[in-house]
C-alpha cells in the first residue's frame, strides 16, 4: 500500500475463475457494466459475503451478460446489486460517471462558495432547519461576501429550508442566503440576504496552525479539515514551524475532517511521533481470496509502518518534521470519520491520546479506484476504455491498529463537551470553548466556566456540506498496491 505496486497483479491471480465466452463488445452500458462487476468480484471487501461473487455463480460470459442486462444502469447494478445491502452495511463504496471529477476531488478542488456548514432542526422532530457556517475558507466568495463563523442562515433563495429540500437549495451555482440571528434562545429570521456564487475552489486543508505559550509550555495548535495527499507538504511545514518554535504539546483539532487519504494519515501521525519509525502502524485485512494471496506471497503488505518521508518514492520526497511526542490532545466530533479515527486509534496503540469533543462516526474501512481496464488491476493506463468515464470506489479493506483494536461504534471522548452555535467562538482563539478545555488539560488549570462553554442552540447535525461530494467520510488509498510475484493456485 505504501511505496509499492499493484502491477503485474495479472501474473497472480489465478484466471481459472474466467468465464467462457467472449466478453461484451459494441454495447458500451453491457461493457461498463461488466466492469463493475469483474472488478467487485476480485477487490470488494464484503464479496465472500454474497453469493453472486461464488466461482460458480455463473457459468458463462452469456449468462452473466443476461444477468447484468437486467439492471437499468450502472448505478442501478452498483447500488442495488454489487454492494452488501446498501446503505445499512455498506454506505460507503460508490460509483461515479466522470472519473476526472473524481480525481479533482481527492485534489482538493471542488466548485463551492468557500463556506463550511453544518445543518441543524429549529427543535426535535422539526421539519425546517438551518444552516449554520463552521468556517469559511480565505479569498472565497463566501470571504469576500462577509460571511463568518457562526453565521446562520434560514432561506436559500426566498424558500425557507426543510429537512427536505435543503440538498436542492444548496445545490444551486448561484444563492441568496436569508440571514437569521439567534434571539432568546430561538432561531429568528431576518429581511437580510447575502448573494454568493460558486467558483473552482482548492481548499489547504491546513487552516490553522499556531502556538501559544501556555505557563511556560510551547503548544502547537493545528486545524487540519481533510486528508489531502497533495497538501501534505503544508502539512510537514507547519510542523516544520513546530519544530521552530519548541512545541512540546500539540493540540490537533479535526473537529471537521471527515477522512481522506490513508498515506497522509499516516504521515501525520509520523510527525506527531516520529521516535516509531518503521513500528507497525496499521494491520490490513482484504476479503479472503486477496488476503490469502498477500499472506503467502506478499505478508509485509498487510502491515502500514511510521514513515520518515513524505511523498516517499517520488521527486518530492522530503523528510517529516516531527516532534517525537508521548501525549496528544484530539478535538474529535461527529464530523471526524475514517482517517481522522485512523490517527487517533493508531497512535493509541504508542501514545496518550486525549479526545476532547464528542464520539466520533465510526468508519474502518478503506476503498480504492478501479477503471475500466484490463483485470485484475483495472489501472488508469493504456488498457483503459476510451468511451467512458465511470470509475468504481468500493471498499476493499479494514484496519486495525497495531494492538488489533478498531473502532465501528466510533471513538468516544475523555473530556466530553458538544458545541453550541451561539457560543461558538474563534477558531484558533484560545477562549473558543473546544480549544479552551484542550488548553486546560495541558496546563491543569480551570480557564472556562461550566456556563461559558454551553448555549442555547446545541449543534444537532442533520447534514454538512461535504455530504454532497463523492468522497464524504471516505478513506482512500491513494498509491498502488503491494506487487505479487507468482502465481496463486
Amino acid at each position: 500500500m505504501v511505496s509499492c505496486a499493484k502491477d503485474d497483479m495479472d501474473d497472480n491471480i489465478d484466471d481459472n475463475a474466467e468465464l467462457p465466452g467472449e466478453e461484451p463488445k459494441g454495447d458500451l452500458s453491457l461493457e461498463i457494466k461488466d466492469f463493475e462487476y469483474k472488478a467487485m468480484d476480485i477487490w470488494y471487501y464484503y464479496n465472500d459475503d454474497m453469493e453472486i461473487y461464488n466461482d460458480d455463480y455463473f457459468a458463462s460470459q452469456a449468462e452473466l451478460n443476461s444477468w447484468l442486462e437486467d439492471w437499468d444502469s450502472p448505478e442501478d447494478l452498483f447500488y442495488d446489486g454489487l454492494l452488501l445491502n446498501y446503505p445499512n452495511t455498506d454506505r460507503f463504496s460508490w460509483i461515479v460517471d466522470d472519473y476526472e471529477e473524481l480525481e479533482n476531488y481527492f485534489a482538493g478542488t471542488t466548485k463551492s462558495t468557500g463556506m463550511d456548514y453544518g445543518l441543524s432542526r429549529y427543535c426535535t422532530g422539526c421539519n425546517e432547519v438551518f444552516v449554520y457556517t463552521r468556517y469559511v475558507l480565505p479569498d472565497t466568495p463566501a470571504a469576500e461576501a462577509g460571511i463568518e463563523r457562526g453565521m446562520i442562515f434560514t432561506e436559500i433563495d426566498g424558500q425557507q429550508i426543510t429537512a427536505s429540500n435543503y440538498s436542492q437549495l444548496l445545490a444551486g451555482e448561484s444563492l441568496e442566503l436569508g440571514v437569521g440571528k439567534i434571539e432568546n434562545g430561538e432561531i429568528l429570521t431576518t429581511s437580510e440576504t447575502i448573494s454568493v456564487t460558486k467558483t473552482e475552489v482548492t481548499e489547504n486543508p491546513v487552516y490553522i496552525a499556531k502556538t501559544f505559550d501556555l505557563d511556560g509550555t510551547k503548544v502547537g495548535y493545528l486545524m487540519y479539515n481533510s486528508f489531502t495527499y497533495d497538501f501534505d507538504d503544508s502539512l510537514n511545514d507547519a510542523f516544520g514551524l513546530f519544530k521552530t518554535e519548541g512545541v512540546n504539546a500539540l493540540i490537533l483539532d479535526l473537529r471537521y475532517n471527515g477522512g481522506g487519504r490513508i498515506s497522509s494519515a499516516l504521515d501525520l501521525s509520523s510527525m506527531i511521533t516520529g521516535q516509531f519509525n518503521d513500528e507497525p502502524f496499521i494491520k490490513v485485512e482484504y476479503n479472503d481470496y486477496i488476503q490469502s494471496v498477500y499472506e503467502s506471497e506478499n505478508p509485509g503488505a498487510l502491515t502500514i509502518r511510521l514513515d520518515d518521508k513524505i511523498y516517499e518514492g517520488t521527486a518530492n520526497s522530503q523528510a517529516i518534521n516531527s516532534l517525537n511526542l508521548n501525549k496528544v490532545y484530539v478535538i474529535a466530533t461527529g464530523s471526524s470519520a475514517s482517517a481522522s479515527e485512523l490517527v487517533m486509534n493508531g497512535l493509541d496503540a504508542y501514545i496518550d491520546v486525549v479526545h476532547i469533543g464528542t464520539t466520533t462516526v465510526g468508519k474502518v474501512q478503506g476503498s480504492d479506484t478501479y477503471y475500466d481496464s484490463n483485470p485484475p488491476n483495472f489501472n488508469k493506463d493504456a488498457s483503459l476504455n476510451p468511451d467512458h468515464k465511470y470509475a468504481l470506489q468500493p471498499l476493499i479493506l479494514s484496519l486495525v491498529n497495531a494492538n488489533g483494536e478498531a473502532y465501528p461504534e466510533g471513538l468516544t471522548p475523555d473530556i466530553e463537551q458538544r458545541e453550541f452555535i451561539d457560543t461558538y467562538g474563534v477558531l484558533g482563539d484560545p477562549n473558543e470553548p473546544l480549544l479552551a478545555l484542550a488548553l486546560e488539560a495541558i496546563s491543569g488549570n480551570r480557564m472556562m466556566s461550566d456556563e461559558s462553554l454551553k448555549g442555547d442552540i446545541p449543534v444537532d447535525l442533520i447534514s454538512e456540506r461535504k455530504a454532497q461530494f463523492p468522497d464524504y467520510q471516505r478513506m482512500y488509498i491513494d498509491t498502488d498496491l503491494p506487487e505479487l510475484n507468482t502465481d496463486i493456485e
